[in-house]
Formats: C-alpha cells, sequence, structure tokens
C-alpha cells in the first residue's frame, strides 16, 4: 500500500540554559543516531563550534540565512486585508496517520502521524457528511480540517519499533492561522470542501519540484530556510506554511491534489483562468532548549528531511463565515476572531 500523503485517487474531496555532558559522549550518541536526550552541550566548557554542526547536516544557523525577497508590490484597489482566527494548538491530543485529502479511507503508515485542528473528527472515516456535522477546536466556528506532521525530539519516547520515527511529540506552544487577500485584486469565495495541500511528503526521492519546507525562528522571520533552524536561546523554531491560493473555479480537488489550486506568479498575480481566493497562512510554534536535535515524522527514504515538510486543509468554513472573511480582505481591514 502506498503512504498516505502520497496521491491516490478519491472519490470525494474531503480532511535553557545548557547542562554540563561530556561533549564527546553526546556527539558519539548522535552520530550513532540514539541517546538518552540527544542533546548536543553548548555549555560555558564547551568548544566553540557553531550548535548547527553539531546538531547534524539537517540544521542550519539561523543567523547564517539571508532576509528572503520582499513581497509583491500592491496594485491599487487589490485586497489587502487579513482575516485571523483562533483554533487551538492541539492541546486535546487529535492525532492520527490517516491523510483525508491524499488518501481517504487509507489509514497510513504508524511512523508517520499527523497533528490537528479544528474539525474534531478528521479520522480515516471521514466523510463530507461527517466532517460537516462534527464540532471544532476553532472558536468562530470554523469547521475546516487544518493537519501537517508531528514535530519529535529525537530520542526514545516515541513508536516503539520504528526507529528514525521515535522520540517525544512536541506540542506546538501557538498555531496561527491567517487569511491574506492578494496584491493584484480581490479575492472571491473558497467553495465548501476544496482542498489545499503545500508541501511534497516525499520531497527527498522524487525530486523535490512540490517541496515548499519553510523553517525559521521566531525573531527572525524574514530568514527562511529548508532545513531544521538552529534558533537563538529563548527563541522559538517555526514552521510556516503558505499554500496556494488561485482557484480553477471548477472543482474542489483534483487527481494531483494540486491542479485545482496553485501558486500565484512571483508578482501575486494568479494564472490565466484562476480565480483568488483568501491566502491560508498556517504558523506553527515550538519551545525547544537550543543544542536538542528535532525532526518531523516522514515515510521510510526521506531521511526524517525538514524538506519534506508539508500540511493540508479542506475548507468546512460556514458560507457566513467565509463571506466575512472575503468582506474583510476585499476592503483592506485587520480582522480577528477568538
Amino acid at each position: 500500500m502506498p503512504p498516505s500523503d502520497q496521491p491516490r485517487s478519491r472519490s470525494t474531496p474531503a480532511r535553557r540554559p545548557a547542562v554540563a555532558v561530556m561533549l564527546a559522549l553526546e556527539l558519539l550518541l548522535v552520530a550513532l543516531g540514539f541517546g538518552v536526550a540527544q542533546r548536543v552541550d553548548i555549555g560555558d566548557d564547551a568548544p566553540r563550534t557553531p550548535v548547527a554542526n553539531l546538531l547534524g547536516p539537517d540544521f542550519v544557523d539561523i543567523r547564517s540565512v539571508p532576509s528572503g525577497p520582499a513581497a509583491p508590490a500592491t496594485a491599487p484597489g487589490a485586497a489587502t486585508g487579513t482575516f485571523t482566527w483562533d483554533c487551538g494548538r492541539n492541546e486535546n491530543g487529535h492525532r492520527n496517520t490517516a491523510n483525508i485529502v491524499m488518501a481517504p479511507g487509507f489509514p497510513g503508515q504508524p511512523h508517520h502521524v499527523h497533528d490537528y485542528v479544528g474539525n474534531v473528527s478528521t479520522d480515516v472515516n471521514s466523510t463530507p457528511r461527517t466532517l460537516a456535522a462534527a464540532a471544532t477546536t476553532c472558536r468562530n466556528g470554523d469547521r475546516s480540517t487544518y493537519f501537517w506532521p508531528v514535530l519529535r525530539t529525537v530520542g526514545p519516547g516515541g513508536t516503539p519499533g520504528h526507529t528514525g520515527h521515535d522520540g517525544e511529540i512536541q506540542v506546538p506552544v501557538e498555531v496561527g492561522l491567517t487569511f491574506s487577500g492578494n496584491p493584484r485584486g480581490n479575492v472571491v469565495a473558497m467553495p465548501q470542501q476544496l482542498a489545499g495541500t503545500v508541501g511534497d511528503a516525499v520531497a527527498v526521492t522524487n525530486g523535490g519540484a512540490h517541496a515548499a519546507a519553510t523553517w525559521t525562528c521566531a525573531s527572525t522571520p524574514q530568514r527562511r530556510t529548508t532545513a531544521y533552524p538552529a534558533c537563538p536561546a529563548g527563541d522559538r523554531v517555526l514552521r510556516v506554511y503558505d499554500f496556494p491560493s488561485c482557484w480553477d473555479g471548477r472543482r474542489a480537488d483534483s487527481q494531483s491534489h494540486r491542479a485545482h489550486l496553485v501558486f500565484p506568479t512571483e508578482d501575486g498575480a494568479c494564472p490565466h483562468n484562476t480565480f483568488p481566493v483568501p491566502r491560508l497562512r498556517l504558523t506553527l510554534a515550538y519551545d525547544l532548549p537550543p543544542g536538542v536535535r528535532f525532526q518531523i515524522d516522514a515515510f521510510d527514504g526521506q531521511r526524517n528531511s525538514p524538506l519534506t515538510d508539508h500540511a493540508f486543509f479542506v475548507n468546512l468554513m460556514p458560507e457566513s463565515l467565509m463571506a466575512k472573511v472575503v468582506a474583510c480582505l476585499n476592503s483592506g481591514r485587520t480582522c480577528r476572531e477568538g
């Protein structure tokens, strides 16, 4: 059976300080891929080697990452508003291995676990009818489902028998959901059941054409990387997902789970025969001590690479709420609910 985040046809669219420890021992444990804490000592007695070098090749010191490009210029009359709302941070522990976008009805692999906010019923048996009738963690009544692979510290405490996927799951300290407009014009409402996909769970082995992993630190949001960031002490690790926002006007999903909802061009314009819808940014923040290795759940063969980070949503906002979102964005207001 294929992994649950790889495309599969579907009949219905759906959901600090550091302690003094022997540095040589810690480095040996890191090299072997196991250890009690998988923490790299950066105490006063440790050699002044950059922390990212000690953590491994998938990590980068965020201070070495250049700032990203500026946002596209805004045309007169464009939708410049933002709409932010609160759906919690998965305090209720809603997790499973299903993926109702890529492989509905398929239970998924046990070492690839998703975190959820929004719709509390999302699981392998979800249907449009069950999702529409379920409760939600969103304070404004948004029944949409939003999900992404869990992040773990490297070490014991995870799924027995799945080497490379062990470690304690980290609950985000904050989950941000924000809709933005479009810099070239107004937006139209998302249809019910619209499915959104960003990133690629198998980017390591399929060429990375759809990779969209974005990692940074809370103090340096303009510095973005596809590597795990080594953040300064006291800072938060951020995962940022900017979803595509140009809809074909016809389908809620497509065979590739991407063709119906695509990214705008560099100037923010939507491609021909597509229409701008509210652009979703999902941001996850984590409190992780410096010198502690972490990684996302990933499929076999993907090396738990940060490049494979990804996320999904299925829009189940009540139409009246979506109309409120569109009005806010098109009028250039800053709106917040919850």
